[in-house]
């Protein structure tokens, strides 16, 4: 599927809170935890758990979450499809970090390996 301008816009309008909740749900219902998920988001965005949860608290927008963020410089090898999008086809820096993170989280909850889903490169 391409992108289109309005779905940029939504996509950056999403409140991450109010999808966070289903990330939980998701990981815990596959076997995974909540740790290992703040794991993966803090890999990608370098907020820790005390973090997320004041972003959270204060209702940002996925475009705030993402220019707050530090992404992590192996980010860029996420790839594949994710909501019907090929991610490295994405041109909107904001819609494609959520959809790294949105990558992200599908593999933690498909079960694999943290150290592949981290992109931990081989020495």
């Amino acid at each position: 599927m391409k992108v289109t301008p309005k779905h940029n816009e939504r996509v950056a309008k999403m409140i991450f809170g109010s999808f966070y909740p289903h990330y939980v749900t998701k990981v815990v219902k596959k076997g995974r935890t909540e740790e290992e998920l703040h794991q993966v988001l803090e890999w990608l965005t370098g907020f820790d758990s005390q973090k997320l949860q004041q972003l959270i608290d204060d209702r940002v927008t996925v475009e705030d979450f993402f220019k707050e963020a530090k992404l992590h410089p192996n980010a860029h090898m996420i790839k594949g499809v994710v909501c019907g999008y090929r991610i490295e086809e994405i041109d909107n820096a904001t819609t494609r970090q959520a959809r790294y993170m949105d990558k992200l989280v599908d593999e933690l909850a498909k079960g694999r390996k943290m150290e592949k889903i981290l992109r931990v490169e081989k020495k």
